[in-house]
């Protein structure tokens, strides 16, 4: 009996550990093998400047990696098939420290309790989202959203290495599979 629910635990975790990190979603009739070339697209959300934050060029030094492993050339943005548009969303979410402390005494049907409850604090994390819009109609035609997250407590090894990772994952179903 006690086998059975171990064998049952190592299914859950085993099936639990090959679930993606990655969201994807994709333009079913866009043609992904006439893209050749790509660029990045401009970024909008630094009101016009050409400032890159330390994690964009984190990002950016892993895209062009994943993109040259698909034989795929960066060109001007004039000239590219495909623009590459990323950016990080911050997500807030409540993190509970430790365990709720409670004492209480009683008799028979009365009693008296004193309880405190979990500290909480909110944490800001970031999920990095990439799109491809094809330069030809200004469509997205493919879009990956990372379910891991980047916080302020990462060294920017790790941080570096986070990133590797996910735009690795991101890539390895580009082209999408199309049926």
């Amino acid at each position: 009996m006690r086998y059975r629910y171990v064998g049952m635990l190592l299914m859950v975790l085993f099936v639990s550990g090959c679930a993606s990190n990655v969201v994807l979603d994709y333009n079913a009739s866009a043609g992904f093998d006439r893209y050749q070339s790509w660029a990045f697209a401009a970024s909008g959300d630094k009101g016009g400047s050409q400032i890159v934050s330390l994690d964009g060029t984190r990002v950016r030094a892993a895209v062009d990696r994943a993109l040259k492993s698909h034989n795929m050339t960066q060109v001007e943005p004039g000239k590219a098939d495909l623009l590459v548009s990323w950016r990080i969303v911050e997500e807030e979410r409540l993190e509970r420290q430790g365990f709720g402390l409670g004492l209480g005494f009683g008799s028979g049907n009365f009693g008296w309790g004193l309880s405190s409850a979990p500290p909480v604090r909110e944490i800001e994390e970031g999920k990095l989202v990439i799109e491809l819009v094809d330069t030809s109609t200004s469509e997205v035609v493919w879009r990956a959203a990372s379910r891991r997250y980047l916080n302020e407590s990462q060294s920017p090894e790790s941080r570096r290495k986070l990133i590797d990772e996910i735009v690795a994952e991101m890539f390895s179903r580009y082209p999408p599979e199309q049926k």
